[in-house]
């Protein structure tokens, strides 16, 4: 199965400490050797890196391990294929257009009878039941609103109906973004952790690194990280539990939907 990545923060801050440990797993602590992805929002903008090759031997992965990029909205995939060969293609997280926002999706689990369903005008590139997951999504919220909504509740809870839809198919983990709202639903396993001040040390569990954020060059006061697994030792992370909506926004949980 794949491992998901997410990040909402009230300020631009880099996912280098958290993006270290999930690409340790990408084939070398963990069996995800079919590619990643990871797509950061700049405003409306979206900065994506893809590679079909293992990441813990990624020299675009170790770049991105490195560089540190600034977001308030993260998503990160790495894939461990069950449908769909393993191409660049196939590679998450894939982005759609809507409303004149960069929507970005990321999935983890398998659905049975998916790519029968109709989507519109939103058509995949690859082959994966992800990729046609996601533009059955897209349809069913082009076909729902016109325009972006005023009132996000009805949106969200729009959002959870759909993806309790989806989750009838298979296993449904998702993280995916409009670039205001971070949305995370877990069908089997999801977690997250917010860091507030005053904050403290926090260690990686499959990588040997700790890292003190009181010493880290930022500005942000909420920040959520979102994981398959959680990705630190000694922090304490909430398990979502199974059709569990939440959506992020400037790094709190402004809605769960149970």
């Amino acid at each position: 199965m794949c491992e998901l990545l997410g990040m909402s923060t009230d300020q631009p801050t880099d996912i280098c400490f958290s993006f270290t440990e999930l690409m340790k797993r990408g084939g070398d602590a963990g069996p995800h050797r079919d590619g990643w992805g990871i797509a950061f929002y700049d405003n409306l903008g979206v900065r994506s890196f893809l590679d079909p090759e293992p990441s813990h031997c990624s020299k675009i992965a170790d770049f991105v391990c490195s560089y540190p990029i600034r977001s308030c909205n993260v998503i990160g995939h790495i894939r461990q294929a069950n449908a769909g060969k393993v191409s660049l293609a196939n590679t998450h997280p894939f982005i759609r257009e809507m409303w004149g926002r960069n929507w970005v999706f990321a999935h983890n689990g398998q659905f049975k009878s998916v790519k029968k369903w109709p989507l519109g005008r939103f058509t995949p590139v690859g082959t994966t039941d992800s990729e046609h997951a996601f533009c059955w999504l897209m349809k069913m919220i082009d076909e729902e609103f016109s325009e972006i909504p005023k009132r996000p509740n009805r949106l969200h809870t729009k959002l959870k109906e759909w993806c309790d839809l989806l989750r009838e198919q298979g296993v449904c983990n998702l993280i995916f973004s409009d670039s205001r709202y971070t949305y995370a639903y877990c069908s089997t396993k999801l977690c997250w952790h917010t860091r507030r001040p005053p904050f403290a040390e926090a260690t990686l569990k499959d990588a040997d690194i700790t890292l003190d954020f009181k010493l880290k060059d930022t500005q942000v006061t909420a920040g959520t990280v979102i994981a398959t697994e959680p990705l630190t030792a000694n922090e304490e992370w909430n398990k979502m539990v199974p059709g569990e909506f939440i959506a992020f926004k400037k790094g709190e949980v402004f809605r769960r939907i149970v």
